[in-house]
């Protein structure tokens, strides 16, 4: 069974356009349900204009029109309360969002006409909303409730981002993790080294669990997919690996996630702009990006620098998330028990990117032990597990990400090609350069 949470951001989880729909769909039924009631009502009336032998006709009939009615009632009230819910949790969405488009008087506008409408409906929406928030969750529930289990028996073994859980709250004050959408990298081009490692024809992904099999595991960091469209184009799908330790001539160190946490140009993200360079990509290219830890943060950076049109997005595990353009279908995997999600502060708390974008989340280790040192729930193994449970949910939601794997079904041909990347400077300086 499923444990995932699906939600537009950090405090909204409710598609609000799915419970109106639920609510006109029990508006249906109650209209159908009065003239069944209407029917049960002449049955009642012919069964007493009968002899007294259809006494039992008359039971029947009453019976009848009495569970009609009552359903019709309970259909009705439940649409009421459906509609009022999706009507509060609508609310929540556009505070949220004016609360992030200071400076847009256009956007501002039309949040403020659309709370209007729904204010002259129910008045008490807007302090309803902000109880609502009020309440929202911070994020790091689930590695509280880990800290305070290490805690009561073994303080000794306890890992330290569970032993100095105020850290998390310090980390959100920084608020480094959800990154703006007008944010772009400062500092110089690094100098980097990349190298084609293999080049063979593949079948395109068939689902998500498919695409984050992809990311690199081995000598490679990068694999770039060119795919040849149906139409005679081309568009690009690129597969980012995290972190990893190899001397100071590796890019994807802890250098490059600092800095790029802190919004500087790193080696890392170098070797991503250079290796689909190499693979034929110019500027302005369709690119879809899947990239686990620090692969997901080049990629959420990547897409803001606007040199690609981005038009996935899927980040596992990522230390941010990045406000993309609505052209981008933003796709934020989480474990609320990865510490390296903590960075992210709990991540925007409205939607961002394209319809059809979202948040997952899922316990992924549970369990509290010496195990947890090893960073159990940051593994890209535990990612893609979490990826094929986002392939088999029903969610409404999780379409416009489907819709991205079948449309590849039809493509032509798709040419892969790993990267390595090599430092052309080692620097351990943490200034920006490589």
């Amino acid at each position: 069974m499923s444990d995932l949470v699906i939600r537009g951001g950090s405090v909204v989880e409710v598609d609000t356009a799915a419970l109106r729909d639920v609510a006109r769909r029990l508006r249906a039924i109650a209209t159908e349900l009065n003239g069944l009631r209407a029917h049960a009502a002449a049955a009642v009336e012919a069964a007493a204009r009968a002899s007294a032998t259809n006494a039992t006709a008359m039971l029947e009939a009453t019976l009848l029109r009495s569970a009609v009615e009552t359903a019709e009632r309970e259909a009705e009230d439940l649409a009421d309360r459906v509609a009022s819910a999706a009507a509060l949790y609508e609310t929540v969405e556009l505070l949220i969002s004016r609360a992030t488009a200071a400076g847009d008087a256009g956007r501002l506008a039309g949040i403020d006409a659309r709370l209007l409408r729904l204010t002259a409906e129910d008045p008490l929406l807007v302090a309803a909303a902000l109880r609502a928030l009020a309440g929202a969750p911070t994020g790091h529930d689930e590695l509280y409730r880990q800290a305070r289990t290490a805690l009561q028996p073994f303080p000794v073994i306890a890992p330290p981002w569970l032993v100095f859980p105020m850290a998390f709250g310090t980390v959100g004050l920084l608020r480094l993790g959800p990154v703006a959408a007008n944010a772009r990298l400062t500092g110089r081009d690094v100098a980097i080294e990349v190298r084609a490692t293999a080049s063979a024809p593949v079948a395109a992904p068939k689902n998500l669990a498919e695409a984050a099999a992809r990311i690199p595991t081995g000598e490679a960091r990068i694999r770039v997919e060119r795919l040849a469209m149906p139409d005679g184009s081309r568009q690009f799908a690129v597969y980012v690996a995290g972190t990893r330790s190899g001397g100071a001539n590796e890019p994807f160190d802890m250098d490059s996630n600092v800095q790029l946490y802190s919004g500087v140009r790193s080696a890392s993200y170098a070797a991503v702009l250079t290796a689909l360079r190499d693979a034929g990509a110019k500027p302005g290219d369709v690119l879809h990006g899947f990239g686990h830890s620090q692969g997901g943060m080049i990629l959420e950076r990547l897409a803001l620098e606007g040199t690609y049109d981005t038009r996935t997005l899927v980040s596992f595990g990522s230390p941010v998330q990045a406000d993309v353009g609505s052209d981008t279908l933003s796709v934020s995997v989480r474990h609320t028990d990865d510490p390296v999600i903590a960075l992210q502060s709990g991540g925007h708390a409205g939607a961002v990117g394209a319809p059809g974008s979202f948040v997952v989340e899922r316990v992924a280790d549970p369990a509290v032990g010496l195990g947890d040192l090893h960073l159990p729930a940051h593994h890209l193994s535990e990612y893609t597990e979490t990826a094929e449970q986002i392939d088999a949910s029903t969610d409404p939601r999780v379409r416009a990400l489907r819709d991205v794997f079948d449309g590849w079904q039809q493509v032509d041909t798709v040419d892969a090609t790993d990267y390595v990347a090599t430092r052309v400077s080692p620097s351990r300086d943490g200034s920006g350069e490589g």
